[in-house]
């Protein structure tokens, strides 16, 4: 998903201003010289901040309208001071705020400069999780003038020549006086770079965090320009920057996460001290554990939930435990001010500490837990350790060739420790009774539902997607919208497209979606002279267009829970021909397309590319059913009975309503107790960390085999436009057989 510069933080103020004195864990000191056509809104910023215990120190230096404006803000918030003094320069003023400071943490922020709301939070963790490092950075965003994601990696080498640091960090206060705070004998000159160099002359190092925290704004009259563009300032400034580069140690390391851990550790879960708390809401905590905030119909759930739970009765704080690049971030930060992706900012050993931290902080009272391992594992110590904390999880399906059923396992295996689950089938739902031992009563069905309103074909014109691939307008169109994935089936959909060719058929089949089997099947279906019948449309974030000029969506999949593309093509109006997987036959039946029998078995045949001529003719038959042309009358039918269908029962109001509903009984339940949770203590600690270990070992195992700095980059190169054509190139040339 391409970063959205326009959604920038500190736009409105969502917390209160805090009257009463509370305790202050970092100090925010910010400069102020005339600022105040961008000052409101990282004062919006500061004030949104997720971790309220901070003291926020401006130095008003010798601005125009300093004393008027800065009194007017100083009043509205406790911990806000400001000082004023005659105008001695940028870093004069933060050695004022630093001196006048009580906390033991500085963070530097500029006053036209923004922070999302976790940014405290994270950085405070972060060097308190390592004590020995001198300051904490996060990446960065450019904005206004220019934009850009500005994510480097670190090296001492070249910060002596490249300042590639931002100036906003939290940096010890001990360290910043070792050094004697910044250099205050030059007025105009790159005093957060030369800082960054005396710290590491005096043997500093930093953590440096994997959370675009920071928005550096981008003017051509900021400090910055100012310095670039006067030739003698700088001068000057290179001057004072080559000095302090010679004494630094260039052999110095950062704390770079996500990082591979060290294995063999077998740590304890500790539960948090922290004890100050938030301050009490009549509206209900719920903590959200998922794995990542990515492009999927798990994912899409997740961000109907919510969007659309009603922010009157509940706040929301969202946790994920595995490494990824969480390209949904920013649509879950629309509706969400508190995500912390944990394996961006530390081990997965300190994971329980910090979980436990949110719980008694926020006062939470339920865990709402989907699709995420280390979640699982850790409930019987959360239980144990917050007995009066209700806990539900949603399982979208069992998948018998993963760890031997999946999420629906670990479900069954701690049912113990769930109050309900919620499952997206009737299917899925027998299989945790059935499989897995769940009791009946626990276990409900919630279908998923799709938003009627955004899925609408009566707001849609037709004909995007034939203008996209120049396809003839007399042609039906075969929507295959998935993940390109061996569960997924594509290559059975490839094998249809053939069918449907050899019996006289003109369709054209369109793929939206990507995935791991994406190039090999573009390879496949040019080498098999399917060009004209198979488009690749790779990742779309508007699925809308493809369903309005579809004649039939296509699902063929080994597994499915329900496909969320089965409710989107519905509401708009589009049948599907799907495989009977899942609770695929609970929303499709004949009045709205056609259920395809599985002639394959599931626990075997993942990535299997031996398909019966059975099931081929059954998907054969099907669609052309649907586009006989002599039956015209009969699928305008159909199309009307899929909308319908969705109105009357598979809304995402409709879920909502059930799921508010289902929260509502959860959160008023008597306090949770099982008499054997303190005999089990041991037990339950050394469940969670004999999983810790296995997550280390497996991930240890993925480093060793390729290094996280060079999957990284490999990554970027192969979803680059050049790494896309490079990829289609090997598969063409058979270069991919190198590598099994």
């Amino acid at each position: 998903m391409q970063f959205d510069f326009s959604k920038q933080p500190g736009c409105i103020q969502i917390n209160d201003n805090i009257a009463e004195a509370i305790p202050a864990l970092v100090s925010v000191i910010t400069p102020y010289y005339n600022a105040a056509e961008y000052f409101e809104q990282t004062y919006y910023c500061v004030i949104n901040q997720t971790f309220p215990w901070f003291e926020w120190i401006i130095v008003d230096d010798g601005s125009k309208d300093g004393a008027l404006v800065l009194d007017n803000f100083q009043r509205k918030d406790s911990r806000i001071k400001v000082i004023h003094q005659t105008n001695q320069g940028q870093a004069a003023a933060r050695n004022a705020g630093i001196s006048a400071s009580k906390t033991d943490i500085i963070i530097p922020l500029d006053a036209d400069d923004l922070i999302i709301p976790t940014f405290l939070e994270v950085l405070y963790w972060a060097l308190l999780k390592n004590p020995d490092a001198s300051w904490c950075y996060s990446d960065s965003v450019g904005f206004q003038e220019q934009e850009y994601i500005w994510a480097k990696s670190f090296s001492v080498d070249r910060l002596t020549y490249n300042n590639f640091l931002v100036c906003t960090a939290a940096i010890r206060k001990k360290d910043l006086e070792l050094i004697g705070g910044y250099d205050s004998s030059c007025k105009h000159y790159d005093e957060d770079w030369k800082l960054w160099l005396d710290l590491l002359s005096q043997g500093k190092y930093p953590v440096h965090i994997n959370v675009l925290g920071f928005w550096y704004r981008r003017t051509s009259i900021g400090m910055g320009s100012q310095v670039r563009m006067d030739k003698m300032l700088k001068i000057q400034s290179d001057d004072m920057i080559r000095r302090s580069a010679q004494s630094v140690n260039k052999g110095i390391k950062a704390i770079e996460y996500p990082k591979a851990c060290v294995t063999n550790r077998f740590f304890q879960p500790a539960l948090s001290n922290f004890s100050l708390q938030l301050p009490p809401k009549e509206k209900k905590h719920i903590l959200m554990i998922f794995p990542w905030l990515e492009m999927g119909g798990a994912d899409l759930f997740n961000l109907e939930i919510v969007k659309k739970l009603d922010r009157k009765n509940y706040d929301l704080t969202i946790i994920t435990t595995v490494t990824s690049a969480n390209t949904w971030r920013q649509r879950f930060d629309d509706y969400v001010p508190e995500i912390f992706s944990l394996p961006d900012f530390m081990d997965v050993v300190d994971y329980p500490e910090f979980i436990s931290y949110i719980i008694k902080t926020r006062r939470t009272d339920l865990i709402f837990l989907s699709n995420s391992y280390f979640g699982y594992y850790l409930l019987p110590w959360i239980r144990n350790s917050f007995p009066n904390l209700a806990v539900c999880d949603y399982v979208h399906m069992e998948e018998w060739y993963w760890r031997h059923g999946g999420y629906a396992r670990v479900s069954g295996i701690f049912g113990d420790y769930i109050d309900n689950t919620y499952v997206c089938n009737k299917g899925t739902r027998n299989v945790l009774i059935d499989s897995f031992g769940r009791n009946p009563e626990t276990v409900k069905t919630l279908y998923i539902g799709v938003d009627s309103q955004y899925y609408s074909p009566a707001s849609f014109v037709e004909g995007k997607v034939y203008k996209m691939f120049d396809i003839d307008i007399d042609r039906p169109i075969i929507l295959f919208p998935c993940r390109i994935h061996p569960q997924k089936r594509p290559f059975l959909m490839m094998e249809i497209a053939r069918m449907m060719i050899d019996q006289g058929s003109n369709a054209a089949f369109v793929v939206v979606g990507d995935g791991p089997q994406l190039g090999e099947l573009m390879d496949a279906s040019a080498q098999l002279g399917l060009s004209n019948t198979i488009y690749f449309a790779g990742r779309q974030e508007d699925m809308r267009p493809f369903y309005i000029d579809a004649a039939i969506t296509l699902i063929c999949s080994l597994k499915e829970g329900l496909a969320l593309t089965a409710y989107e093509s519905l509401a708009m109006g589009t049948p599907v021909i799907t495989s009977d997987v899942g609770g695929q036959a609970e929303l499709i039946d004949d009045s709205v397309g056609a259920v395809i029998p599985l002639l394959q078995k599931e626990a075997d045949s993942l990535d299997c590319r031996k398909f019966m001529p059975e099931e081929l003719n059954l998907y054969a038959n099907a669609i052309s059913k649907l586009l006989n042309k002599g039956n015209e009358e009969y699928y305008q039918t159909i199309c009307k009975n899929c909308r319908k269908r969705i109105l009357e029962g598979f809304s995402t109001d409709l879920m909502i309503q059930k799921l508010e509903y289902e929260f509502k009984a959860l959160c008023s339940k008597y306090p949770y107790t099982i008499q054997s949770f303190s005999e089990n203590l041991k037990i339950e600690q050394e469940l969670i960390t004999l999983y810790t270990e296995y997550e280390l070992l497996e991930a240890y195992a993925k480093n060793v085999s390729q290094p996280m700095d060079t999957k990284n980059e490999l990554i970027r190169i192969a979803n680059s436009k050049w790494g896309q054509r490079f990829i289609r190139i090997a598969f063409k040339l058979r270069l991919n057989r190198l590598f099994k």
